[in-house]
Formats: C-alpha cells, structure tokens, sequence
C-alpha cells in the first residue's frame, strides 16, 4: 500500500472517530437503543471506510448498515 494511500485512511478513521466522539456528546437524553444505533452507525462507518480504501459510498454504506445493527440489538423485547 501506498503511503498517501496510509494516509488517507488513517486520516479518514480518525476525522470519523472525532466526529462520532464529539457527536455522542449529545446522547444525554437519548434511549439505550437510539444510543446503540448511534454507536453503530459510527462503528459501520469507521469499518466501512477502512474495508474500501476510504471512498465515500463505503463509508456510507458502513454507517447505513452499523445503524442498523445497533438499532435491532437493543431493541425492546
């Protein structure tokens, strides 16, 4: 692998773990499954910008799919 192409995921995972960090900031009031459908979408983004290289659609796909995930794990039985 390239090092531009190291740079760019590395920069990528961590512009989305700050983001996700600073956005979950705003969870105070929130429900434990809209929290873990949060954490998911953030987890799925982070996953699916590494899994392709950083492009956009990966690491939308990765959030859409996350979201999804955390929102049916913690759903109330």
């Amino acid at each position: 692998m390239k090092t531009t192409q190291r740079h760019t995921l590395r920069a990528a995972a961590l512009g989305t773990l700050a983001t996700l960090a600073f956005g979950l900031g705003g969870c105070a009031g929130m429900s434990a499954q809209d929290r873990s459908t949060a954490i998911g979408a953030g987890v799925g983004a982070v996953g699916g910008a590494v899994l392709t290289g950083g492009s956009a659609a990966g690491t939308v796909g990765g959030a859409a799919v996350g979201g999804v995930i955390g929102h049916e794990v913690n759903k109330p039985k």
